[in-house]
């Protein structure tokens, strides 16, 4: 059986929009990353994903999580 969690790490997206008034929106995901892959060991992820709060796509940057 497989370890639950094992080495990845949790990491917060958080949303570039900014909404009319010029405050960040404040959305973000929760999602892990391996830490070994040496695609993304060094490099901070960003992707395309959907902000509820403007009502489109559109990019969240990697922030390290609180813990």
């Amino acid at each position: 059986m497989a370890k639950r969690g094992g080495n990845a790490i949790f990491i917060k997206l958080v949303s570039t929009a900014t909404l009319p008034d010029g405050r960040k929106t404040g959305y973000y995901y929760v999602t892990k990353k391996n830490p070994r892959s040496l695609n993304t060991a060094d490099r901070k992820l960003e992707f395309r994903k959907y902000d509820p709060r403007v009502r489109q796509h559109v990019i969240f940057k990697e922030e390290k999580l609180k813990s």
